[in-house]
């Protein structure tokens, strides 16, 4: 039981890194992409005001709840493998 719940909190350790990695990377992409938009031309105003702004939608997009995917599909493949090897 011990190793159960020591693999469990090793997988979440594990998981907690990806996540964290996936959302920096993501988080990265998408500002490099709003200064890119603000110096190709076009938009008037603050460049940082604009950045910031792209910056919060993107906290509230789908794109940044989707992350939380890295934690749910290894927990639903894990369960489901032991599911079929155990019963049936």
């Amino acid at each position: 039981m011990i190793g159960i719940l020591r693999a469990a909190v090793l997988g979440f350790v594990l998981l907690s890194v990806v996540y964290w990695l996936v959302s920096v990377y993501s988080r990265s992409v998408r500002r490099e992409k709003l200064e890119k938009k603000f110096d190709a031309g076009g938009i008037e105003g603050d460049r940082e005001a604009y950045i910031e702004a792209g910056m919060q939608a993107y906290n509230k997009s789908l794109r940044r709840r989707l992350i939380w995917l890295v934690y749910i599909i290894p927990a639903v493949g894990v369960s489901a493998t032991v599911y079929f090897v155990n019963y049936q």
